[in-house]
C-alpha cells in the first residue's frame, strides 16, 4: 500500500495493492491494522454507496458537530474528489486538494474529521463508496457553495447538476464560525 501526502495535513491519497490476472483482480479495501499503521486510527461506523451520472456534483458537505472522517473510493467509473479544510484557526483554512478516483486507478482518499468533502462525476456513471467515522446527523449537516471563489476549486466541468441544497449553500466566509469545526478540536488528525 502506497500513501501519498497532500498539501493539507492529514488528507492522504492511498493506493492499495491490487492483485490482477486474466480473471480480474482482487483488492483489499480496508484492514484495520494496516490503516492504523499509516495513522488512520478512527473507528468506522457507517458505510455508504452512491450512484451518479456524468456531471453530477455532490458537495461541498460536512457535519459539525458529529464531524465525519471519510475514506472514499470508486468501484466503477470516475470522479474528481475534493477535500476542503474548514477548520477555524487552521493554517490551511479554506484550501483544497483534489484527486481523480476511479475504478481503474483503485485510489482512496482519506478525508479526516473537520474537512468538507465533495465530488464531480467525470464518467458516464459512477459507483462511489465511503466509510464514515460518525453517522449521518441531519441537524449537524452543513455545506459550502461548490464554486466559492474564495476557495477556488478547479472543477473539471462547470456545467454540473446540483441538488437544491448544493445550489444555495453559502460561501465559506459567510458560514458562522460557531457552525464550523475548530482546528483545536481536529488539528491533531494526521495520517
Amino acid at each position: 500500500m502506497k500513501v501519498i501526502e497532500t498539501k493539507l495535513s492529514g488528507v492522504v491519497i492511498i493506493e492499495p495493492k491490487v492483485f490482477g490476472d486474466s480473471r480480474g483482480y482482487f483488492q483489499e479495501t480496508w484492514l484495520k491494522s494496516r490503516y492504523e499503521a499509516i495513522g488512520i486510527k478512527e473507528e468506522f461506523v457507517q458505510d455508504n454507496l452512491s450512484f451518479s451520472t456524468r456531471g453530477v456534483l455532490r458537495g461541498i458537505h460536512y457535519q459539525y458537530p458529529h464531524a465525519q472522517g471519510k475514506l472514499v473510493s470508486v468501484v466503477k467509473g470516475g470522479v474528481f474528489d475534493v477535500a476542503v479544510d474548514i477548520r477555524v484557526g487552521s493554517p490551511t483554512f479554506g484550501q483544497w486538494v483534489g484527486v481523480l478516483l476511479s475504478g481503474e486507478n483503485h485510489r482512496q482518499l482519506w478525508v479526516p474529521p473537520g474537512f468538507a468533502h465533495g465530488f464531480c462525476v467525470v464518467s458516464d456513471t459512477v459507483y462511489f463508496t465511503y466509510k464514515c467515522t460518525d453517522v449521518y446527523t441531519p441537524e449537524a449537516e452543513g455545506g459550502v457553495l461548490w464554486n466559492d471563489p474564495d476557495i477556488g476549486i478547479e472543477w473539471p466541468m462547470q456545467d454540473v447538476e446540483l441538488s437544491g441544497k448544493d445550489k444555495v449553500y453559502p460561501r465559506l466566509r459567510d458560514v458562522p464560525a460557531i457552525r464550523l469545526p475548530k482546528f483545536s478540536e481536529y488539528g491533531g488528525t494526521k495520517a
